[in-house]
C-alpha cells in the first residue's frame, strides 16, 4: 500500500482539518444546545457519549488502511477492462464521483430496507443527539459490509483507486458537515440544500418518526432523494427527538454486541 500513500495523506489532513473547523464552530454556533436534551443535561452523560463516538470512530479509523483501502485497491486493479481510452481525465473524475455518490444512495437506502443490513446501521442511528461525532459514530461490521460493496462496484465499473479516495475524502466532509449540529444562515442553508445535503435535510433522517428514518438517504448530492420519491416532507425543528423509535442507546459493548444479539420484539 505504500504508493499509495501521497494520496492518501491529503485525504487525511483534509478531512481532519474540515472535522476540527466543524467541531469548533458547532460549539461556537450551536444549532441545538446539548444542554437542552435532557439526556445530555450531566458532565457525565455527555463524556459516556463521547466516549461510545470516538471508540467507534477509532476502530473503524483502524480498519480503513488495514481493510477498507486494501479491498479497494484490489478491486481498482483487477477491475473489468471495458473502460473505454476517452473515460478519463477530469470529466472521468466527475463522472465517477457521480456514479459513487448514486449508488451510496441506494446503499444506504438499502440498509434502511434490509433486516440485516439495519442491525450494523442502526447504531449509528441510536445516537440521541446529533453533532460531528455522529458522523462517524458506524459499526465496524458496517464499515466492513460497506467496503465489500463498494469493492463490488468499484471491480464492475472499474472505477480507478485516484477516484475512490477522491470520493471517499468528499463523503467523509459531506458526512461531516450534514451531521453537524452547526447553525447556518437560513438563507444560505436553503441555498446549499438545492445542491448538496446539508444539517437541515439530514436531520429529518435522524429522526425518532421511522417515516423519517426511513427518508433522506442522500450523502453528498441532494437530488437523489426528489428523483426517487424519498425525500420526506418533515422540516427539523430544535425539539426533535433523535434515534430511533421505541429504542434507547445503549454502552459501548452493548452497541457493539448488538447486531449479532437476538432481535427484540
Amino acid at each position: 500500500m505504500e504508493k499509495y500513500g501521497p494520496l492518501i495523506e491529503p485525504k487525511g489532513t483534509v478531512v481532519l482539518s474540515f472535522a476540527l473547523a466543524v467541531l469548533i464552530l458547532e460549539r461556537v454556533f450551536p444549532a441545538v444546545r446539548p444542554l437542552a436534551a435532557a439526556h445530555l443535561a450531566s458532565l457525565s452523560n455527555r463524556v459516556r457519549r463521547l466516549f461510545k463516538n470516538v471508540s467507534l470512530a477509532a476502530a473503524n479509523a483502524i480498519l480503513s488502511p488495514l481493510v477498507v483501502l486494501p479491498v479497494s485497491a484490489v478491486a481498482a486493479q483487477w477491475a473489468l477492462p471495458w473502460r473505454p481510452l476517452w473515460w478519463s481525465g477530469p470529466v472521468a473524475l466527475a463522472l465517477d464521483l457521480l456514479i459513487l455518490d448514486f449508488l451510496i444512495y441506494w446503499w444506504h437506502r438499502a440498509n434502511h430496507r434490509i433486516r440485516f443490513l439495519w442491525r450494523f446501521h442502526e447504531v449509528h442511528h441510536l445516537d440521541e443527539f446529533l453533532d460531528a461525532t455522529t458522523a462517524v459514530r458506524f459499526h465496524f461490521g458496517e464499515v466492513l459490509l460497506s467496503a465489500v460493496a463498494r469493492a463490488l462496484v468499484v471491480f464492475v465499473v472499474a472505477v480507478p483507486i485516484t477516484s475512490v479516495l477522491v470520493f471517499e475524502t468528499l463523503l467523509l466532509v459531506a458526512t461531516i458537515f450534514h451531521h453537524s449540529n452547526m447553525r447556518l444562515p437560513s438563507k444560505l442553508e436553503t441555498a446549499l440544500s438545492r445542491v448538496i445535503v446539508t444539517p437541515s435535510i439530514h436531520w429529518v433522517h435522524h429522526h425518532a418518526a421511522r417515516i423519517d428514518t426511513d427518508s433522506n438517504y442522500a450523502t453528498i448530492l441532494s437530488v437523489w432523494d426528489p428523483l426517487f420519491h424519498s425525500r420526506s416532507v418533515t422540516r427539523r425543528s430544535a425539539d426533535m427527538q433523535i434515534g430511533v423509535e421505541t429504542r434507547s442507546d445503549q454502552d459501548l459493548a452493548h452497541l457493539v454486541a448488538r447486531p449479532f444479539l437476538a432481535e427484540r420484539p
